[in-house]
């Protein structure tokens, strides 16, 4: 559920007007931070429609209460409020309140007496003001610091809160041009704040900021200087500051960049001042992000290694396959040669599980993709001269890397047994199906993804046989003309998979082989 459906249920308003409100509430901490206060994102429960309104714009009822839609406390000072104010509804003389400037659109600040069911302090009210329809009411809640002189950074920070919401009661703040990026290391306001005038010129400096600036190789200090022409005088890793970094440095674009030196690393965001139409400022945050990018450094490199691995284990296991194929070339027997043969077709299926991961950054297989091409490469070498037909149906999804191994292994045995034994020397058709069947939870408290895994032929069967083996069960002494495929699978299935195995007749003739098979859940998809 989105804390915006209660503005979508009304007709006045659109998909943009929601849009803009999830781009406030995304940004609005930094508000929180620098006014030092509580924000509460106030809808009314009872709208009356344009169309019906006196000002021809939807307004709130007479008696409507409000509904507390989204919560921000800062990080900069203590919170107003000790309770998630998220879905409390308010009412008596705090929704007339929000009513009043709701309909007045003016910012407003109001005194504890009107405020006293929330909070016993100042507050100042500021209605969300888009195409000149209110949509939605912020409340900021802050401390009053009236025993004391504020310091010049409070100033600067409350201002700063100030301005931006003078912007989001114009509608000019948040803007739809600013990039959603996803990377880490997003700048706060504690980790440095920086305020330009409207030539670019910085204003203020908070101490962390200019520590993020003197890593990078500043010398002096930022304050009076141009804050684009201060980078460049910066040795920078990457080139093209004017065309990549000049609107934030500027303070002209709602956008995200990064300054690298030799040593250091910071992030930059910015956020445009305006007054109207008219330019006033921009503030930018930055932020020292060197030991951050130092980590990711050697994620990467991690993961390049370990993709290396699996295409070099790929490579050597394909050799091995070569070199088994070319040795049964020369054998005489044709039981020795068969047994090569098939050596070399569950050393191929091992090769195509790590080919499948020296492309994949997570430590799982997308093992769909995979199978099909295994089902098909199972068939052909165990079938010389017949037509036998293959269909695929269901998802795995991605299973971990050392299950997908066990599980193509498998598969590879019964289709090879199903066209050897079953479908020998006649064609036919065998099927792979997968089912998901509900979860379970194991005595550690483990939740196990379960599937079933079918394989059917429609060949000569095994009679009103069935056979049903499942864990210890599977470690019985191989039967009497049982191959080493089948050891195998019984193995792989019961210590690798923990799960069981069921022979049976199939439905309309054939072989049916079902696998029961369960996969521990991963908490993450990084190493």
């Amino acid at each position: 559920m989105s804390f915006t459906d209660p503005l979508r249920s009304v007709p006045d308003f659109d998909a943009g007007d929601a849009e803009w409100l999830h781009l406030l509430v995304g940004d609005w901490q930094m508000v929180a931070d620098l006014g030092v206060g509580d924000l509460l994102l106030c809808f009314p429960r009872s709208v009356v429609s344009a169309a019906q309104s006196p000002t021809g714009r939807p307004i709130p009822t007479e008696d409507s209460d409000f509904l507390v839609l989204a919560h921000a406390r800062p990080t900069t000072g203590p919170t107003a409020y000790q309770k998630d104010m998220v879905g409390e509804t308010v009412g008596g003389d705090v929704a007339r309140t929000l009513r009043r400037a709701w309909i007045d659109q003016r910012i407003e600040k109001v005194g504890p007496s009107e405020w006293s069911s929330l909070a016993p302090r100042s507050v100042t009210l500021v209605p969300l003001v888009r195409n000149n329809r209110t949509i939605a009411v912020v409340s900021l809640t802050a401390e009053p610091h009236h025993d004391r002189l504020p310091s010049h950074m409070e100033l600067v920070y409350r201002q700063s809160a100030s301005d931006l919401l003078r912007m989001a009661n114009e509608g000019t703040w948040p803007d739809f041009a600013v990039r959603i990026d996803s990377r880490r290391g997003a700048p706060r306001v504690g980790d440095g704040l920086i305020r330009l005038d409207t030539d670019g010129v910085v204003e203020f400096c908070s101490p962390n900021g200019l520590s993020t600036f003197r890593r990078l190789g500043l010398q002096g200090d930022l304050t009076g200087q141009n804050l684009l022409h201060a980078a460049r005088q910066l040795h920078l890793n990457a080139p093209g500051v004017d065309e990549t970094l000049a609107p934030v440095l500027a303070g002209t674009m709602p956008w995200r960049a990064e300054l690298s030196a030799v040593k250091a690393s910071a992030s930059l965001r910015a956020f445009p001042l305006r007054r109207g139409t008219e330019r006033a400022g921009a503030l930018v945050l930055c932020r020292d992000v060197t030991e951050l990018r130092r980590r990711d450094l050697q994620l990467v490199s991690k993961d390049a290694t370990i993709r290396e691995i699996h295409h070099r284990v790929k490579n050597n296991l394909q050799t091995v396959s070569a070199l088994l194929r070319l040795q049964s070339r020369r054998m005489n027997s044709a039981e020795g040669r068969n047994g090569l043969q098939q050596a070399m077709r569950r050393v191929s299926s091992i090769a195509r599980v790590h080919e499948s991961l020296s492309h994949e950054i997570s430590e799982d297989v997308d093992f769909d993709d995979l199978i099909r091409h295994q089902v098909k490469l199972a068939v052909e070498t165990a079938s010389a001269s017949q037509h036998v037909r293959t269909e695929v149906h269901g998802e795995f999804g991605r299973l971990p890397s050392k299950s997908a191994t066990s599980v193509a292994l498998v598969v590879n045995e019964l289709v090879a047994n199903a066209v050897e034994h079953g479908l020998r020397d006649s064609n036919g058709t065998v099927e792979l199906s997968v089912a998901h069947l509900q979860d379970e939870v194991d005595a550690a408290g483990t939740t196990h993804r379960v599937l079933e895994i079918t394989i059917d032929d429609d060949g000569r069967g095994m009679g009103d046989t069935v056979i049903e083996e499942s864990g210890v069960n599977a470690y019985r002494p191989p039967a009497e003309g049982e191959g080493l495929g089948m050891q195998i699978v019984r193995t792989l299935v019961a210590s690798e998979l923990g799960g069981g195995i069921r022979w049976q007749p199939g439905e309309t003739g054939g072989t049916r082989v079902v696998i029961t098979a369960r996969f521990p859940q991963q908490t993450s998809g990084r190493r």
